[in-house]
């Protein structure tokens, strides 16, 4: 009894047959027949049917032709196919074989070949090595890359990507403070174990989780895993080189708009995603209008946008070299995520929200649930899709391709007066600035925490001369700091700065910098936060802050602007002590001998600083003014010399 019926086959199958009529490359049928075996799609083996062919009937069906192959061409095939499939294919392949007649001295030859559990290469003649080949739909394709490493991964030849220790990385290279921190976040740090107890080989933090570190087979050295680096790593991109975001903001719906706002966001992966959620939080807010029935409209749910960039931060291809990218446009946030689904979730249940959850990297995705930046397995997607609905929003779009999936996040319909803001901003570039600030106000009074109309207020009573007028609209709304973002708080410190003796600008602009302080600033960021404190005579705090910051980025204590201003601060504050030391009329001989005393201590600090600058500082024009900080400053240090007092306190 034959084993199978073709006219059956060619009915009910599609991606399990190859048809070949002629055979003129035997070497094609080795090729799918190892595709059959290693079965990447899951459809359980193939067929591989050689004498007969498919073409379309006068009613476009498909129709089987049998044509049949002759005795000699039947046992050239059958030899060298079973002969090169025995000892050509690794591990070796043994296929069922069946031949059915079609004439007196005609025969089909079918070649059966069912699922294995093991990834089977096949080094062809006159090839140096093996190769991988898989089916895609109904092609027989060489497996490589992203491709190759599921086949691996799927016959567990290969362990999956985030769990693989990195031969190029140390134990030295683990951040311990950060380490600790998160663990103490996620509740499953034990104070009677030491921080290094966790860096072992056998040290499980969950039953889901890996060991943080494995010994290397060759060396025995304990080298951290992929998730161990991007987790709790000090520069995870020195060892991932595409483990950054680049977040860019257009003013316009498309990205020739020249004057986009660019961040590069790096650090370990939790301070990558709890950057993009801040700064993405600048465009959840609301806009009101009192004859709708719901009057306050968000632009974007902010737990859509939260899902949508854990996604792709978790659930990326870390094996493509490629950053992830948040794109803001007026309209619309497009989250591009390196790394297409994988080939076990279906991609109309993913659309619909009702996949199989599937992790792509099983370890992040249990840190991230641990610390609460992302939804129970398998809700990320729906958690969108629902929160976008119920706010109003158009659905999200995913864009799936070869090797990137990107959501995007269309804007609430309501936020069309963004583009009223662009043409605003249009407005005070063409010198029409009366017009622009009635047009800010109009907005201002119905949406009074659009960031995007604030920032412009801010320049626009700056360039009018008109400060007060932000402190006046800030205290009639009750604007609450904390839902603003941190640039928007800079840019309005920087307003009311200008506001020269008024005690009440002064200590709204000193709340405004605590709250600014407070949050995760990028480098430019604490820049002007630094000359703003410096412009409120904030210098003990200028003084602090700048401290902390170079504390915690070592980086920092190369930036001339910060070196400079901090400099400029412990001047101001030795004129104070020497003010003191001079005032022999408030103060005994002990308390001015001490001023003098620290004078000198705050111009030696101040001299280092600038010292310093001068040796990293780039700009000619920056290099003058340091000179003639440093100028000024040697006049200081003679007047701060040990003065001779007068006996006469006694």
């Amino acid at each position: 009894m034959a084993l199978i019926d073709l006219k059956d086959l060619a009915q009910r199958e599609s991606e399990r047959v190859e048809w070949k009529e002629n055979v003129a490359d035997i070497e094609d049928v080795i090729k799918t027949s190892v595709a059959f075996a290693n079965d990447f799609s899951n459809l359980g083996g193939g067929y591989v049917v050689c004498g007969a062919k498919e073409i379309k009937d006068e009613h476009g069906f498909q129709k089987l032709v049998e044509i049949g192959l002759t005795s000699s061409k039947l046992k050239e095939i059958e030899g060298k196919v079973l002969t090169d499939l025995r000892e050509k294919v690794y591990p070796p392949i043994v296929p069922l074989t069946e031949e059915l007649t079609v004439s007196e001295d005609r025969r089909i030859l079918v070649f059966i070949i069912p699922s294995s559990k093991n990834a089977h290469s096949y080094r062809a003649s006159g090839k140096d090595a093996s190769t991988y080949y898989v089916r895609i739909g109904r092609e027989t394709r060489e497996a490589k890359n992203g491709i190759l490493r599921e086949l691996l991964i799927q016959k567990r030849e290969l362990e999956p990507w985030d769990k693989r220790i990195n031969a190029r990385a140390l134990l030295t290279d683990i951040d311990l403070i950060v380490l600790r921190e998160y663990l103490q976040e996620m509740k499953i740090w034990d104070p009677n174990k030491a921080i290094e107890d966790y860096l072992s080989d056998n040290e499980r933090i969950s039953s889901f989780v890996s060991p943080l570190a494995e010994k290397e087979r060759i060396s025995n050295i304990l080298k951290p895993r992929n998730f161990t680096l991007l987790m709790f790593g000090k520069d995870p991109l020195k060892f991932v080189s595409g483990a950054y975001v680049v977040f860019s903001i257009y003013k316009g719906k498309d990205r020739s708009e020249p004057t986009a706002e660019r961040h590069e966001i790096t650090g370990n992966l939790v301070q990558q995603a709890r950057k993009c959620i801040e700064l993405l939080n600048a465009e959840t807010y609301t806009a009101f209008d009192k004859n709708d029935n719901i009057p306050n409209q968000l632009k974007y749910p902010l737990r859509a946008l939260q899902e949508a960039v854990v996604n792709c931060l978790v659930h990326r291809d870390y094996e493509i070299d490629q950053p992830a990218r948040i794109t803001v446009f007026i309209d619309r946030i497009e989250i591009y995520s390196p790394g297409s689904l994988p080939r076990a979730v279906e991609k109309e249940k993913f659309l619909r929200g009702k996949a199989t959850p599937f992790w792509r990297n099983q370890s992040l995705a249990y840190f991230f649930n641990k610390l609460q930046l992302a939804q129970a397995e398998g809700q990320g997607v729906p958690t969108i899709l629902r929160t976008m609905k119920e706010e109003g929003c158009p659905s999200p779009i995913f864009e799936i391709e070869q090797e990137s999936l990107t959501c995007i996040l269309p804007a609430h319909p309501r936020h069309a007066l963004i583009k009223e803001i662009h043409n605003i901003e249009n407005d005070i570039i063409l010198g029409k600035k009366e017009q622009a600030h009635k047009k800010l106000l109009d907005i201002l009074e119905d949406d009074p925490y659009n960031f995007r109309a604030l920032d412009l207020f801010c320049d626009v009573t700056t360039a009018l001369n008109r400060p007060k007028e932000l402190l006046s609209f800030l205290l009639k709304k009750n604007i609450d700091l904390e839902k603003l973002n941190s640039n928007t708080i800079i840019n309005i410190a920087e307003t009311i700065t200008l506001v020269k003796d008024d005690d009440k600008l002064k200590e709204f602009a000193g709340k405004l910098m605590k709250y600014a302080k407070s949050s995760a600033l990028e480098e430019k960021q604490l820049e002007r936060i630094v000359i703003s404190m410096k412009k409120l005579g904030q210098n003990e705090e200028l003084i602090e802050f700048v401290n902390n910051a170079m504390s915690q980025n070592k980086s920092l204590t190369k930036n001339t602007i910060l070196l400079e201003n901090r400099a400029r601060a412990k001047m101001d504050l030795a004129k104070k002590c020497i003010d003191t030391g001079r005032n022999s009329i408030e103060f005994n001989s002990t308390i001015r001998a001490k001023a003098w005393e620290r004078a000198r201590q705050y111009l030696y600090e101040a001299e280092r600083d600038i010292n310093y600058a001068m040796e990293n500082v780039t700009s000619h024009i920056e290099e003058e003014y340091l000179k003639r900080d440093l100028e000024f400053l040697h006049k200081m240090k003679k007047i701060a010399h040990r003065p001779i007092y007068r006996r006469k306190d006694k």
